[in-house]
């Protein structure tokens, strides 16, 4: 079985509950923050329904400049509508999706890196990026999106099974 086979199963429901989170995101409260220091609601949802983006970007591609010298640095896309965020994250998916399952073994244990400014900031397996850097932050954001939710008097949606609005 292909690394990327093993993967799949957990992408495919990661990125489900993830949608079911971005779907209840309020473009009324896009602006709505906990603190001063954190992201605002819309801020973040653009953040986590962009991430996957990146699995695509791992995986066809040998690092990412985030800053590249003499270009503009990279920027999060802005969304005006949930329906345009959902719109954007299904879209990201389909994308990484196809990318994953057409990973070979020795493309996924290829190195990759990410850079800023022309300077490697890390180097890992496509593998370990997709994982790290793609599942587990997205799993990470959407937790702060249903505490987000939460605050908001936004019914959260079960995630690993009913949550405490859906018993």
């Amino acid at each position: 079985m292909k690394i990327s086979e093993t993967l799949l199963p957990e992408f495919d429901q990661e990125m489900a509950n993830t949608r079911k989170v971005l779907e209840r995101v309020p473009a009324a409260k896009f602006s709505w923050k906990p603190h001063p220091k954190s992201f605002e609601l819309g801020a973040l949802s653009a953040h986590v329904a962009n991430m996957a983006d990146w699995a695509e970007l791992t995986l066809t591609s040998d690092s990412f400049d985030y800053a590249p010298p003499g270009a503009p640095p990279y920027e999060t896309p802005k969304f005006t509508s949930t329906e345009d965020l959902v719109a954007a994250f299904d879209k990201s998916i389909a994308k990484a999706r196809t990318a994953l399952a057409a990973a070979d073994d020795s493309q996924m244990m290829a190195p990759w890196s990410l850079m800023a400014g022309g300077n490697v900031v890390m180097t890992m397996p496509r593998a370990a990026v997709v994982r790290t850097f793609v599942m587990n932050h997205i799993i990470h954001h959407r937790a702060q999106l249903t505490v987000y939710l939460r605050l908001n008097d936004i019914p959260v949606p079960g995630l690993y099974g009913p949550s405490a609005d859906e018993q």
